[in-house]
C-alpha cells in the first residue's frame, strides 16, 4: 500500500524556520520524483520544490534561496527546510510522489502558518 505521511508543520513567526518531513512507503522510493506542493485558501495548489531520484532540484521562484528540498533514500524520506518564512508562505503543504512506474499520489498535507 503506497503511503506518504507529512509532518513538521506548525505556527511560526515571520523570519522563522520549519522543517517538513515526508515518510514514504509502498513503492520504489529511490527512483521516484518527489515534490512539495502547497495550497493556500482560495488558491490553486502550486509546486514549491521538486527533487529527482538523482538529486536534481528545482524550486518555485517565490521560495528559491529560502527553501531547500532534500531526500534520504536510506530512510525513504524527503524533507523541506523552510527558512526566512513569510506570511505568504502560509498554506497546507503536500508531499507528492511520482514513481517510475505507476500513478502519482499525495499525502494528507501538513499546515504551515506564518504569523506574528
Amino acid at each position: 500500500q503506497v503511503q506518504l505521511v507529512e509532518s513538521g508543520g506548525g505556527l511560526v513567526q515571520p523570519g522563522g524556520s520549519l522543517r517538513l518531513s515526508c515518510a514514504a512507503s509502498g513503492f520504489t522510493f529511490r527512483s521516484a520524483v518527489m515534490s512539495w506542493y502547497r495550497q493556500a485558501p482560495g488558491s490553486e495548489r502550486e509546486l514549491v520544490a521538486r527533487i529527482t531520484g538523482g538529486g536534481t532540484t528545482n524550486y518555485a521562484d517565490s521560495v528559491r534561496g529560502r527553501f531547500t528540498i532534500s531526500r534520504d533514500n536510506a530512510k525513504n524520506a524527503v524533507y523541506l527546510q523552510m527558512d526566512t518564512l513569510k506570511p505568504e508562505d502560509t498554506a497546507l503543504y503536500y508531499c507528492n510522489a511520482r514513481p517510475l512506474l505507476g500513478n502519482p499520489f499525495w499525502g494528507q498535507g501538513t499546515q504551515v502558518t506564518v504569523s506574528s
